[in-house]
Formats: structure tokens, C-alpha cells, sequence
């Protein structure tokens, strides 16, 4: 599934640019008095979904939609900086939901099919001439929290960007490749701890295949996090995690032991970076 909403731009934006390069065609169906739209995409057949709420807020999605095998949330990205962004994370909450999802329940990520966006973002930005983008993933964060393997492509990161045509099909196309490809690889991924929101350093190793991330906790909500999240973070991962990677610069000293005794109860190896 790839989905967005009426009431998000930058979707709109992107989903137009899917329609555009896309062979979509228009389902007698409605959803909820939206058209659906489908397409067969590389063997994987695959509908375009527009809501009429906000996409955090899509929490129903796996109901109405049982047979779901990934969903790709194309959206907006909104920071207070307003730099130009492209980003790739998977939704769920560390903690309260105030966007959306439940409190403290993750969503299944996929490590893979999030790498494979991320790639494409960065080949697109290049091939479409949008060098004033950056290529992101983000920490896991708002909702829905789902229990499909589930992730967000998003165009920031103010409106000027969201109405950015080329930086819309860059995202359509990083989208679509993701869903292209899915598929249960039997490769390993690793949980990703510390740093920023916009972690550099796991966003490059992603993109120079020395890492492949499922979830991604930021320093701060390492506060937050114990044993039970560590293996909630494990099993809600798409693919198998045998091992969390910590930018142990980028975790606050005062969390750092609740964090290794975190780890160590839920009995997951993990390697300092």
C-alpha cells in the first residue's frame, strides 16, 4: 500500500507524481468515498490509498486493509528549520502518543524496504539536480503503530518544499522502488541507539551498506526506554536483529547505564560506535 492525505500537500504532491510516472489506473472501488488506485509493481500488487485524516492519525489502516504486506506513508516532513529534506523512518511511539499510534507501542519495521528508500532518496537527489536536499533517516517517532511492516517517506520541510515538483518525484520513485523490492531477504538489521533526530551517522552507513537499521532510538528518548521496549524493538523488526549498534557519544552519561543493563536484561548483544 502507499498512502497519504487530502489534507497533507506535499502527499498530494507526491502522489500526483505517482499517478504521473506510474501505470496506477482508477478502481471502480471507493475507500471511503476516495478513489483507490492500482498498479502491478515489479510482481507486487500494490494500491494508492488518500485518507481524509492526517497519516499519523491512520491507525485503522490494518483493519481495513488485512492483506497489507507494507505500507509506505508518503507525507511531509516539518522541522523548525525549514531545510530542504528528504527522510525515511518507521512510525511508532517510545513513549506517549501525541501524534498518533499508541502510547509505547512500535510499528513493524522494515529495515530493508527503509534502506532501499533511503538509497533511492539519495540517488534521486542527485539524478533530479536537487543538491540543496539532505538525505535523512529519522528515529522512529508518531503514529499509527501498526503491526504491518510500516514506513514514512516524507518531503521537508517547509510549504516551498512541498510544493517542490522534483522533489516530489524523487520521493515517488524512492516509494515505489521500495515497494518494488520488498521482500523477506532473510538478512540481519540491527537496532540503532543514541544521536540525533536526523542520525548522520546511521544515515551514512545505511547508505555505504555497513548497517541496516530497523528502529532507531534518539538520545533523547534513551530516558525512556527498558528491557521490555529493547525486545519490542526486536521483534518489530521485519527482519532478524541480533545486535544494536550505540552512538555511545551520542547517549547522555547519566543514561548510559540504565541503558547497557536495558540491553543486558533483554539479552541483545550490542557494539559501541
Amino acid at each position: 500500500m502507499i498512502v497519504y492525505s487530502v489534507l497533507d500537500i506535499a502527499g498530494i504532491n507526491i502522489a500526483q507524481q505517482i499517478l504521473k510516472h506510474y501505470a496506477f489506473t482508477a478502481s471502480p472501488k471507493l475507500y471511503k468515498t476516495s478513489p483507490l488506485y492500482t498498479a502491478d509493481v515489479n510482481g507486487h500488487p500494490t494500491v494508492l490509498v488518500a485518507l481524509k485524516e492526517e497519516a499519523v492519525c491512520a491507525q485503522y489502516l490494518q483493519d481495513d486493509f488485512p492483506d497489507a504486506d507494507l505500507i509506505v506513508f508518503i507525507s511531509r516532513h516539518t522541522s523548525q528549520s525549514g531545510k530542504p529534506t528528504l527522510t525515511v523512518h518507521t512510525p511508532g511511539n517510545f513513549g506517549a502518543a501525541e501524534f498518533g499510534g499508541y502510547p509505547k507501542i512500535v510499528s513493524v519495521a522494515p529495515a530493508v524496504a527503509m534502506q532501499t528508500a533511503l538509497k533511492a532518496l539519495d540517488h534521486y537527489r542527485r539524478h533530479l539536480s536537487l543538491s540543496g536536499y539532505q538525505v535523512s533517516y529519522e528515529c522512529t517517532h508518531h503514529g499509527p503503530s501498526l503491526n504491518v511492516p510500516a514506513m514514512f517517506v516524507e518531503l521537508g520541510s517547509s510549504p516551498a518544499q512541498w510544493s517542490d515538483s522534483r522533489a516530489a518525484e524523487a520521493v515517488a520513485h524512492s516509494a515505489l522502488t521500495a515497494v518494488g523490492t520488498f521482500t523477506n531477504t532473510g538478512v540481519s538489521a540491527v537496532l540503532g541507539i543514541g544521536g540525533t533526530h536526523y542520525n548522520e551517522k546511521f544515515t551514512t552507513m545505511a547508505l555505504m551498506d555497513t548497517a541496516l537499521f530497523g528502529h532507531m532510538i534518539p538520545k533523547y528518548a534513551v530516558s525512556a526506554i527498558d528491557s521490555s521496549m529493547i525486545r519490542q524493538c526486536v521483534e518489530r523488526t521485519f527482519e532478524n536483529v541480533p545486535l544494536a549498534l550505540l552512538d555511545w557519544k551520542g547517549i547522555s552519561s547519566k543514561d548510559k547505564p540504565s541503558l547497557l543493563s536495558a540491553l543486558e536484561q533483554a539479552s541483545l548483544p550490542y557494539q559501541k560506535i
